[in-house]
Order: C-alpha cells, then structure tokens, then sequence
C-alpha cells in the first residue's frame, strides 16, 4: 500500500507541477456511494457556526527583558482546524499553543497572526497569503499552514490542490519567510463515519497527504503529518480529542498536534536541540521523497524535509516536548472578520 500510495501521490505532484488539474482517483460508480455517505455523515456530525477564539497577540512576555530583541513573527493559515474551530478559548488554539512553545523553546517572545479561515480549501490560501505578507510588522519568520481537509470532502481535484499548496509556500519562502505545512488529516477516524466512506475517506485524505508533502518540499517547505496522529490516538481516545461537534479536535487533540508540529516548527529556524541527522534508532532515515511522503502520510508526527540531494528527502520522528501549562496572549489585536462557513 505505501508503494502504491507513493506512485500515485507523486503522479498528482507531477501533475501538479505541470498544470494539470485532474489526478481523479475514485470512479464513478465508487464517487457516487461516497457521496451518499457523505450526506448521510453531515447529518450526523454536529455544526455550531461559532467564530473561533481570537488568540492573536504576544506570547513569552516574561521573555522580553531578557534579550531585548524584537519578538518571533509566527503566521498561521488554512482551514478551520488553523483557527482552532471547536475549542472556546484563545489559548486552546493551535496557533495560541505554537506561539507559546516556540516563545519557550527561543526564550523570546512570539508574535501571534492568524488568516486561517473556517471552512477553507486549498484556493483561499492566494488570498491568505497575501494578506499575511501584507501586515504591517513586517514579513513573519515563520508561517504554518494546515489544509486539505475541506479540499477531500468538496471533491478539489488533487493536482489543482497540491499545486495551490506549492504556490502558497513557494511565496512565502521567497519573501524569506519558513514553512511548515501540517498535512491533510485522515477523515477517517471521525466518529459518526460509516463504511465505506471511513475507509474512503482515509484513503483520499492519506493520498492527498502524501501528494503535498512532494509539492511542498518542491517549494522549500517541510512537512509534518497529522493524519495519524488523528487516526489511533483520536480512534482510541474519541471522547477526549474530538470536540463537542464531534468533527473538529477538542483542546486535548489540538495540544496532540501542537505538540508534533512545534519540533519541526522550532527546527525551521535552528532552535530545536536536536541532531538534523536521521536516527535509526527511531525508524528514522533519508528516503526518495515519494516513499518518504508515503510513508509519513501513515503515521502522524512524521516530518519530512527536503535535503541536498536533489530527489531525497530525510524522515525523522523528533520527540515531542510538553507544551507551556499557561497560554494566554499578553496583547490582542482587533477580531479577526467572521468567518464564512465551518466545516
């Protein structure tokens, strides 16, 4: 299955790559029982059409005498699990959490923007960009991004996906600014999920994973995949991980993946104490990039960088740190706009 996933995700980057805009991996007669499914689930899964908390502002504050310089510009964009849908509190975000565990590991303070927007595809990353190159601070260090999810379940054809994703991330790292790019997760594991669209739809969403993990190494990026890490630990712990809609991530499952994305994010700007060499000891090692993206988009937590190799990529498991026990923004900014529609 993981050659298979491979062959396939690097035909949808290749195509990707060249414009194309199809990459269709489901038949018709296949299509129409997802869609049906479908259907069904959105009925079962529960909708509040609740902003997500507002959680932009400084993090680190008692870091600032310290060193005197200015704070870390962490940008945040993609769909509605980037703006922390589901949770109640500014610091249950994704973003809140990342900004404090980057403001502890750099002992310096951190500069919270959030774009992301409820309910996104891959096509609202142009305008998410723009917007997040034109702050007035100035241009971030670092960006996270976290898409794919809505691009499955609304049927955007993969390659016109990936090749948004690459685009996204190839300006923002020639503006100078770092990625990491949280993959599609699996929609397999949410709960009022039947078969077949659970095994459907883990399917789709590990190969679209995999497929943007070539793209956005392509454009300068890195990886880390969520699919599993909302796969066995949320499938064993639904009731603590999922939210009250049943859909997105509690505050427990966006710690879970905050705590798999900051070593990466941290790495991005060389403040992870960590050796960038694989560790076999840790299944790690570097692999051609199509089997690396394969085989990260099957367990979550994995990260995936490009390397100097050319067609190479390295594949590490970094250990995780325990994030910050007080997350809470020492400024605010004015509210985001209220988003769209949630997903």
């Amino acid at each position: 299955m993981s050659m298979q996933r491979a062959r396939v995700a690097r035909r949808i980057a290749a195509a990707a790559a060249y414009g194309g805009g199809g990459a269709g991996l489901l038949g018709g007669a296949v299509l129409g029982v997802l869609l049906t499914e479908v259907a069904l689930a959105r009925r079962v899964v529960g909708g509040h059409n609740d902003s997500p908390p507002h959680a932009d502002g400084r993090y680190g504050s008692a870091f600032v005498h310290r060193l005197g310089r200015e704070p870390l510009l962490l940008g945040v964009l993609g769909d509605s699990t980037a703006a922390g849908q589901g949770v109640h509190r500014p610091r249950q975000t994704p973003g809140a959490l990342l900004a404090s565990g980057l403001a502890a590991v750099a002992e310096r303070p951190v500069e919270l923007r959030t774009v992301a927007l409820s309910g996104a595809q891959s096509y609202d990353l142009e305008r998410q960009v723009t917007q997040i190159l034109s702050l007035p601070d100035r241009i971030p260090d670092v960006c996270v991004i976290m898409i794919g999810a809505n691009d499955v379940t609304h049927r955007v054809p993969y390659a016109r996906s990936v090749r948004l994703l690459s685009e996204a991330v190839h300006r923002l790292r020639d503006a100078g600014c770092e990625v990491v790019v949280g993959t599609c997760p699996d929609l397999g594991t949410i709960e009022p999920v039947y078969q077949p669209l659970r095994w459907l739809a883990r399917r789709l969403s590990r190969q679209l994973a995999a497929a943007q993990t070539i793209g956005v190494l392509e454009a300068g990026g890195r990886t880390v995949s969520l699919g599993d890490l909302l796969g066995p630990e949320f499938a064993s712990n639904p009731r603590e991980l999922f939210g009250p809609d049943n859909y997105h991530p509690s505050a427990e499952g966006y710690a879970t993946a905050a705590m798999a994305l900051l070593p990466t994010l941290c790495a991005a700007l060389g403040l992870w104490p960590e050796d960038e060499r694989p560790d076999a000891a840790r299944r790690e090692g570097i692999l051609p990039v199509a089997t690396a993206a394969a085989q990260a988009a099957a367990e979550g937590g994995t990260e995936v960088t490009a390397t100097a190799r050319g067609r190479w990529a390295l594949l590490k498991h970094r250990k995780r740190r325990r994030l910050p026990a007080h997350t809470e923004a020492a400024e605010t900014h004015p509210a985001r706009p209220a988003p769209g529609r949630t997903l």
